[in-house]
């Protein structure tokens, strides 16, 4: 069955941040995600992945300014040295956290033409790909729906899937957010069958209110047999908002056999 790992920002929050590793592998997760380690050093975050018998599994780039709304850097005019930046430093924490993966936001392009939008998504793309390569490291790109975050570049996961293919599978993945896809696009066993070969990793929540699976409309017993059959071999992240406390509503992972 898929290796699920905690998603760090949005579970367990009944503790703080630097106690969520710990509450993590005491409820049985291996691997941890979360959106971005920039507040603590690297080496405190490192030590805490080690004391809890957890690996890291992916964390984002810098965004941006994300108390005045950016979610990403790579499609915005005149912001390429600072996602240059960005980037060295997102590399330089993946590698002291010993994680394979970062996950690069497109960002919300308003007022710029669509065409310039992508354009400069694909030259930064294709140059952070580049110094992920250099390091071990891969670039991950994930769509986005927009009804959480209207106007996001980034919104099915056939354009990430040609995005990915455009600039190479060795410099960049596919980050198949099953909750995005159910709400934008739907067909999801259909999506990951056409698309795995792209996938460098998955996560899941449950729609429409992104709680635990369990608590929706997908029917997550297909979800995850077809997940195993396809062959995928990464971490299933699990980027859900708890509908009460974390550790009690994990009995989803004995209900579908995880």
């Amino acid at each position: 069955m898929p290796r699920l790992a905690a998603n760090l920002s949005m579970m367990f929050n009944e503790v703080p941040f630097l106690d969520r590793f710990a509450a993590a592998g005491k409820a049985g997760f291996k691997a941890v995600e979360f959106l971005f380690p920039y507040e603590y050093p690297a080496a405190e975050l490192r030590q805490r992945l080690a004391d809890a018998g957890l690996v890291q599994a992916l964390f984002n780039a810098p965004p941006g300014d994300w108390g005045k709304g950016e979610r990403g850097l790579a499609s915005l005019p005149g912001r390429q040295a600072e996602f240059r930046d960005g980037i060295h430093k997102a590399l330089d924490y993946a590698t002291v956290l010993d994680c394979p993966l970062v996950h690069v936001m497109a960002g919300i392009p308003a007022g710029v033409a669509p065409v310039t939008a992508a354009a400069l998504y694909a030259a930064n793309l294709a140059w952070a790909g580049e110094q992920a390569l250099a390091a071990g490291k891969r670039i991950v790109i994930e769509p986005i729906n927009h009804r959480d975050m209207p106007g996001f570049h980034l919104n099915t996961v056939e354009q990430g899937a040609a995005v990915v293919e455009a600039i190479g599978r060795d410099r960049l993945g596919l980050q198949f957010d099953i909750y995005h896809c159910q709400v934008t696009q739907g067909d999801i066993a259909k999506r990951l069958e056409a698309l795995m070969p792209v996938v460098a990793h998955i996560q899941i929540a449950d729609v429409p209110a992104r709680n635990e699976p369990g608590t929706g409309e997908i029917g997550w017993p297909y979800v995850f047999e077809r997940i195993d059959a396809l062959g995928y071999q990464g971490w299933v992240g699990c980027e859900y908002r708890p509908a009460g406390e974390t550790v009690a509503g994990l009995a989803w992972r004995q209900r579908f056999g995880i």
